[in-house]
């Protein structure tokens, strides 16, 4: 399989990104129209969130049909000019499957809730009473997991929104279509695939009850899930493409199983265990300060356990799903600059393929709405009902989903001071955060001390320092809570990166011995300073990153 280690992906969220047209949605053209930025960043491919035809339920990740393009983003022809456009400018396109399930409105269900057999089996459909749902497990986005249809005298699976119907892998007439599916968009000239929650894809023989959690110990990495990746990968051709799974409660041996390239299945994984460490007792919607002990744990576990067992890792703050990570664990207000520009190098530094998701690379921050009517997320709506059920005040239940919601990261990208910052001159369908005219793509071009420029660095020094593409990597300063930190090694090159996490000094262990020089750092006066006695002190949100024999 092909070696990305020197790439770098930048997710767009085609809705919020640029709108070319006016209608206040983002689209295609508006995208096109930014490749110039997006080569100037110095990205090699765009990770696009689904363009497909839907009902938008779930933004996009409910497919009513896989091989077009939903109007409201452009044409196929709007398709093959950003393909082309992109590889012009050396960039690829990749483009997001959501294999696990479709659209309650794509032909495949229609044609099930007809009562036409054959497309009854693309579904996981179980005979029963309407008050008798074939297990208890619940959806991620809250409620039952199951669905009954009168007409059928059956429930269908549904592990997230009601119109998201599970597909039933187990049916070789369904994995034939998905690959014709990938094949399609592949001759388009689509150089990588995202899939989207793919380790949910293997349900079990038997469904039973859970009466210990969810449900979700009983279809995550599933039973068949690697042969069916396999299968995947080697029917359509995609092995030397850069191919990333979703993987959703996964665990660090199935991902080195995913990401190995002798397993032929992906390049690499996305997981989540880090984004969990501020979860009350592991719940979403109950707020907490972040564990970091927990989270330098996380990190060890999984860049030395997938190092050790020749996976990948994917490596992200932030996405279409998650709340902005300088207002999640940085500072917002006094330390801005300094906690966006650590945030950043801590995870790019690291042994692993990094995405940038559209805004971060000029620090966006949430949005803060103060009202539930701001909100467009399906999930958050369900979440305002449900946590004021549970007795939760409205101001509690707004600040929750103020901190959690998926919205925070889906407001539309800030690119000037004109009206609505760029993004259109409509009114956009989700309105704009409460910094949208402070913090802009223009404020930060052509200055050397921006989050951009950090961002640009990081991104050219993974491209120019083999140490920081290939190199080995293990995990320091175990003891130091406050203090995220690393050795880089390749061969004689040394690098070791130190993160304070924290709005206070803190000091850690100077390197030994002599050659070493700054490679990176986020405070403009240099590096931090060094004691007689070998420590080094760290400022608020400090990165430094020292090298040798680079």
């Amino acid at each position: 399989m092909a070696d990305f280690s020197e790439k770098v992906i930048y997710q767009i969220y085609p809705k919020s990104f640029q709108d070319s047209n006016g209608d206040g949605i983002g689209d295609l053209k508006g995208i096109i129209r930014r490749l110039d930025y997006l080569k100037d960043l110095g990205v090699d491919y765009l990770w696009l969130t689904p363009i497909f035809p839907s009902p938008q339920r779930d933004n996009g990740y409910d497919v009513a049909d896989y091989c077009s393009v939903n109007p409201m983003y452009g044409t196929m022809e709007d398709v093959e000019e950003l393909i082309a456009e992109g590889r012009k400018r050396g960039i690829g396109l990749m483009f997001d499957m959501v294999f696990n399930h479709t659209s309650t409105e794509h032909v495949w269900f229609q044609k099930a809730l007809a009562g036409e057999k054959k497309y009854q089996d693309y579904y996981m459909f179980r005979d029963g009473e309407p008050d008798q749902p074939p297990t208890n497990w619940v959806s991620k986005f809250g409620g039952p997991a199951w669905e009954y249809v009168p007409s059928l005298k059956k429930w269908y699976l549904h592990l997230f929104d009601v119109t998201q119907a599970d597909l039933n892998w187990e049916n070789p007439a369904v994995r034939e279509e998905l690959k014709q599916v990938i094949r399609f968009w592949k001759e388009k000239g689509i150089q990588g695939f995202r899939f989207d929650v793919v380790n949910l894809i293997s349900k079990p023989e038997v469904f039973e009850n859970d009466y210990e959690g969810d449900g979700r110990r009983f279809y995550t990495d599933g039973r068949h899930v690697h042969e069916f990746l396999k299968e995947l990968v080697a029917d359509t051709g995609i092995a030397d493409m850069i191919t990333v799974g979703e993987m959703s409660s996964t665990s660090l041996e199935n991902c080195v199983r995913y990401s190995n390239p002798a397993e032929k299945e992906l390049s690499m994984c996305f997981s989540f265990h880090h984004l969990k460490v501020d979860y009350k007792d592991g719940q979403k919607w109950e707020l907490m300060e972040p564990d970091r002990m927990a989270l330098k744990g996380l990190f060890k576990t999984w860049q030395e356990g997938m190092q050790a067992g020749h996976g990948w890792n994917a490596l992200f703050w932030c996405n279409h799903d998650q709340p902005r990570i300088v207002s999640r664990l940085g500072d917002e207000k006094t330390y801005w600059k300094e906690s966006a520009k650590m945030l950043a190098a801590s995870i790019h530094l690291m042994r692993g393929t990094p995405y940038i998701y559209q805004g971060e690379e000029i620090g966006m921050q949430n949005p803060h709405y103060q009202s539930i009517e701001k909100y467009r997320d399906v999930e958050s709506i369900n979440y305002y009902r449900i946590l004021m059920e549970q007795g939760k005040s409205q101001e509690e239940t707004l600040e929750i989903l103020a901190a959690r919601s998926r919205d925070d990261g889906r407001t539309p990208m800030q690119w000037d001071g004109q009206a609505n910052a760029g993004f259109s001159q409509s009114e956009p369908w989700i309105p704009m955060g409460d910094t949208s005219q402070e913090i802009t793509v223009e404020k930060q071009l052509g200055d050397e001390t921006s989050i951009l420029s950090f961002y640009k660095k990081l991104v050219a020094l993974r491209k120019e320092l083999p140490v920081i593409a290939r190199g080995d990597i293990a995990m320091i300063e175990a003891e130091n809570a406050d203090v995220l930190a690393y050795r880089r090694t390749l061969d004689d090159q040394e690098l070791i990166v130190w993160n304070n996490l924290t709005g206070g000094e803190t000091e850690v262990g100077a390197p030994e011995g002599t050659g070493w020089k700054l490679v990176l750092g986020n405070y403009e006066d240099g590096q931090a300073e060094g004691n007689a006695d070998g420590r080094m002190r760290l400022r608020p949100y400090e990165t430094v990153a020292l090298g040798r024999n680079l």
